[in-house]
Order: structure tokens, then sequence, then C-alpha cells
């Protein structure tokens, strides 16, 4: 680490192919998906598609510049799910393990592309994502 002139510490940037793996989805997760649509688009302007695909029908948001969704689902409390983009889904996965995550989903093919949830004690969920790309 370095020091700034205030005297708190900053990290060092990360090495090429090393930095942060950025978020690239917000997914919400609602029993009311009807209502989470029109809240948001009345506050925020956000505009909401339905796709249709094989595996059923998905409402994708334009949230701007982070892609967004919908999964109306039965769970009791909404929540927001981040999708981290990850360069090999399964070493990313162990990699969750190894540090003790619990798997909420196991790797798993979709449309365009690979995805786990992991969640750890006290860090909440997270989607780990692999776009496909000629994989």
């Amino acid at each position: 680490m370095t020091e700034p002139r205030d005297g708190a510490p900053r990290r060092e940037p990360p090495k090429p192919g090393r930095g942060p793996m950025p978020v690239v989805h917000l997914e919400l997760h609602t029993a009311d998906g009807a209502g989470a649509r029109a809240f948001y688009s009345e506050l925020l302007g956000w505009r909401s598609h339905e796709l249709r695909h094989d595996a059923g029908a998905y409402v994708s948001l334009e949230l701007g510049s982070v892609g967004g969704g919908v999964v109306e689902c039965g769970t009791e409390r909404a929540l927001w799910l981040p999708y981290a983009e990850v360069a090999d889904i399964v070493a990313a996965t162990r990699h969750a393990r190894r540090l003790g995550a619990e798997m909420l989903l196991e790797p798993r093919e979709g449309p365009g592309g690979w995805r786990s949830v992991v969640r750890a004690p006290g860090c909440g969920e997270i989607a780990l994502w692999e776009p496909k790309r000629g994989r």
C-alpha cells in the first residue's frame, strides 16, 4: 500500500488481468413483478421489456450503464442480486466455495452465458456470470 498525502492507506492498482470483477447486471427477485416494474418506471424512469425464450419469459430493465432484470418468484422479501462477470465460471465458483461460500445455484448454462449464485456468512448473495464468447 502507498500513503496519500492525507495519511489514509491506499491500495495499489490491480495487476493486469487480476483487477476487480465488474458488476454487469442487477436482478430484482420479487413476488410482485408488475408492481416492481411500475414502481421503478415511475420513480426512476427505468423501462422494462419482456423477453421470451425456450426457458420461459424474463423481464429486462434499462438501468443505464448496467443491465438489469426482474424475476417474479415466491420470495417473501424482494432482493437485488448483483451479477459479477468472471472469466471462468467453474474456477470462480470453486474459489468462492474455498472461501466458505454456500452454493445456492451450481454453475448452469442459460441463453447468454453461465451463472452460479453463492452466499457467504455476512456477505449476502452474489451471482457469478461468464458470458458466452465462443467458449
